[in-house]
């Protein structure tokens, strides 16, 4: 029997053989670099992904694609940016990927090998067609801090230095360094706690607001420490309004730094000097 005289299905499911068997040359044809030690079923999806993605977002260059690490999810590397695709090739994520086990973000330690001089731990970035800005996560954005109440807040570093709000899980791997580098960077900051990673990242965050001594017990809290000073404090209000701020913007993820001057906002981890230059603003004032 001819291919031509097969029922019309039998064709989509033979087409659909075809596709898998040369999957491996598609992929090599669309550029995309996949790890070779994966088994055959995975790189098989990779390159189905792949071509519906060639497809859907023809000018965004897919640099590598693996489908065997995170469950219904396939990781895609394009450039410096990451983003993740389900394996049907419909949704696409960009945002970022936690290990609840590990307790460690999966999509941050990636960015971190993918370019050691940029970690987006606050969001994914994705190069997309039509729509770089949305999903990259590349527009400007400014946040009015006026709403927030004075509970919630933790303040340290330097008082005479220019002023940083800081939205921070304690522990967050990123945060607990970019503490370190916020007491270098000589800027008085405005801490606030969320709970991005779960109840125990809330118990820790009310017992350091409740400490007798927050600002201490915030650098213990890093360190890995439950304060032990923390008083009776039913009165948890100010964390609340953190997570709630942080859901109304968009902040899914930590560390996210503000500056107070403005409302200009960062996502993840900078070092000293680069905090210190946005503390000070893009003119150098100091307010």
């Amino acid at each position: 029997m001819k291919y031509s005289d097969t029922k019309p299905g039998v064709k989509a499911r033979l087409a659909h053989l075809a596709i898998a068997a040369s999957s491996a040359a598609a992929v090599l044809t669309v550029g995309v670099s996949v790890v070779t030690a994966i088994p055959a079923a995975a790189q098989n999806i990779a390159g189905e992904v792949t071509e519906a993605l060639q497809l859907r977002l023809p000018k965004t260059p897919i640099d590598e694609i693996v489908c065997d690490r995170f469950g219904p999810w396939c990781e895609v590397v394009s450039g410096d940016t990451l983003f993740y695709i389900d394996k049907s090739a419909r949704y696409l994520l960009v945002g970022r990927l936690y290990d609840m086990v590990e307790r460690r973000d999966v999509t941050a330690a990636r960015l971190l090998e993918i370019n050691p001089d940029i970690i987006a731990a606050g969001a994914a970035r994705a190069a997309a067609p039509e729509s770089d800005d949305k999903l990259a996560g590349t527009t400007p954005q400014n946040v009015d801090l006026s709403t927030l109440p004075a509970e919630g807040a933790i303040h340290w570093g330097n008082k005479k230095g220019p002023k940083l709000v800081i939205f921070s899980d304690f522990q967050c791997g990123f945060c607990r360094r970019l503490a370190g580098e916020l007491g270098k960077a000589g800027v008085w900051i405005e801490e606030r706690p969320l709970a991005i990673l779960g109840d125990d990242s809330r118990r820790l965050a009310e017992a350091v607001i409740c400490a007798k001594d927050p600002r201490s017990a915030l650098h213990l809290a890093y360190k890995g420490t439950l304060p032990t000073d923390s008083k009776t404090c039913p009165e948890t209000r100010g964390l609340d309004a953190n997570a709630k701020f942080a859901r109304a913007h968009g902040f899914s993820g930590t560390p996210v730094i503000v500056r107070a001057s403005d409302g200009a906002v960062l996502h993840g981890y900078r070092d000293a000097a680069a905090l210190r230059a946005f503390a000070q603003g893009p003119k150098g004032e100091r307010k």
